[in-house]
Order: C-alpha cells, then sequence, then structure tokens
C-alpha cells in the first residue's frame, strides 16, 4: 500500500487534521490482510516539516494519556507489516518520528533531515530517543542542540545510519515500492513475527526513555520561550528568549 503525506504547500507539516486522518487510516489498514507492506512518501517537495508552528503556538494538549497516543499518527505501533519509508526531501523535526517508526528508510539524493526544536523554543526529547538505537550519539547531540543550524544531506544521513539507501529523485519510489515487493513475497507469518522480536526489543530499550522524553516536552509547554519561538517564527523576527533569571523553577 502506498500513502502519500498531502499537504504540499505545507511541506506535509503534521497539524491537527493530517494526525487523526493518519490514525484513523493505520486502524483501518490493520484489518486489511490484503496489505502486505506499507510505503510511506511525501507529496511535492518535502516528506514532511515537523509540526505545524500554527499549532505550536496556540495552547497546547496531549491528544491522550501517554506517548503512544501521543505517537498514535505513526503506522508501526498499529500494523503487523512492515513499513517502508521513503524521504523525498525535506525531513524536519516531527518529520524524523517517521523515519525513526520505518522498518526501511530510504531517501533521495536531494532529502534533507534537521531537527530544529529548540531553534523555535521547543524540547526536542522523543526523536532523538526515538532514533537513539540507530544514529551515533554524538550525531544526535548536534541535531538536538544546533537546531536548524544542523542540516544533514542524504550522503551525511546515509552515514549516520538514519537512512539505509539513497537513490536519485526519480528512482525513490520505485525502489520503495521494489523493497515493498521483496517483504510481500516472504512469509507473511514469518515477516510479522521477526518484525514483533525486533519492535519489542526496541520498545524494551527505549520506552523508559521515550516516556521520560514525552514528560520533559509537556513540562516545557508552560514556559515563556515555548510559545515565543513560533511566534517568533510566524513573524520572521528573532526570538525574545527567557533570561536564566527571569525563568520559572522547571
Amino acid at each position: 500500500m502506498l500513502v502519500e503525506l498531502n499537504r504540499p504547500h505545507a511541506l506535509n507539516a503534521l497539524d491537527t487534521v493530517l494526525r487523526d486522518d493518519l490514525e484513523d487510516l493505520w486502524a483501518r489498514t490493520a484489518t486489511d490482510p490484503t496489505v502486505r507492506a506499507v510505503v510511506l512518501t511525501g507529496a511535492g517537495r518535502g516528506f514532511c516539516a515537523g509540526a505545524d508552528v500554527g499549532d505550536l503556538a496556540g495552547e497546547r494538549a496531549p491528544r491522550g494519556p501517554d506517548v503512544d497516543a501521543e505517537l498514535a499518527f505513526l503506522p508501526g505501533p498499529a500494523l503487523d507489516v512492515p513499513v517502508i519509508v521513503a524521504v523525498n526531501g525535506v525531513c524536519a523535526g516531527g518529520g524524523l518520528h517517521f523515519v525513526a517508526d520505518a522498518d526501511i528508510a530510504i531517501a533521495s539524493d536531494t532529502a534533507t533531515f534537521l531537527d530544529p526544536h529548540v531553534s523555535v523554543g521547543q524540547v526536542t526529547a522523543l526523536e532523538p530517543v526515538s532514533l537513539a538505537l540507530r544514529v551515533p550519539l554524538p550525531r544526535l547531540l548536534r541535531l538536538a542542540l544546533l537546531g536548524r543550524a544542523e542540516r544533514l544531506d542524504a550522503a551525511a544521513a546515509l552515514a549516520a545510519n538514519l537512512v539505509t539507501e539513497v537513490v536519485t529523485p526519480g528512482d525513490l519510489l520505485d525502489r520503495a515500492l521494489e523493497l515493498a515487493e521483496v517483504v510481500a513475497g516472504n512469509s507473511p507469518a514469518a515477516v510479522a513475527a521477526s518484525r514483533r522480536a525486533l519492535r519489542e526489543l526496541d520498545r524494551r530499550l527505549l520506552g523508559p526513555s521515550m516516556v521520560a522524553g514525552w514528560a520533559a516536552v509537556r513540562d516545557h509547554w508552560t514556559h515563556p520561550d515555548s510559545s515565543e519561538g513560533p511566534r517568533a517564527f510566524a513573524q520572521r523576527r528573532e526570538p525574545r528568549w527567557a533570561l536564566p533569571d527571569t525563568m520559572e523553577e522547571q
């Protein structure tokens, strides 16, 4: 099954509607026995620019009781079939969740990767953690702490194991579908059981840190920088961060 994020005017940024649509799609797909693999890519020149900045600027509320509910727009936990992500352009912030969730991630040689959270006053404590079994910690620290100043091209993403293959833009979708066909040619039961074993390893190793990271993200929502960053971005000005001596106890 081919799924395309389709908000090209916003570089496929995740707003409430898109998140809800994806969550509903994965629930329906999970009951369809004819689906043997999912290929996920983006429409237009971007893959996913992360959370919609307009949503960040308003009052924040969790989407559910825990981090799993917050990330229910991701296909991996809902499905028993492999997910192949084809990164066709910029992959920023929350877009990295799709890469971390993928069973196989490939990219166009024009793709770029960055985590701009701290540049817009947000805590990044989920995306880096979810990638920690793939990407070396020094690279994750650069992405997390340098924000939008640290941008990886496709070659650097491949070297860091963020993706496993890089192809030309014209070959990206064909290659992703080719990989899906290979998966579909294998034993469905064996693929599902193998995938569950590896995902359980991931969950056991990273699950507690994801819970802690989600708490850190939520705790920061009341900090003035959390709203100042998106406002400054929307107004195309430099943010005015809270000085250390004016910060409330966190």
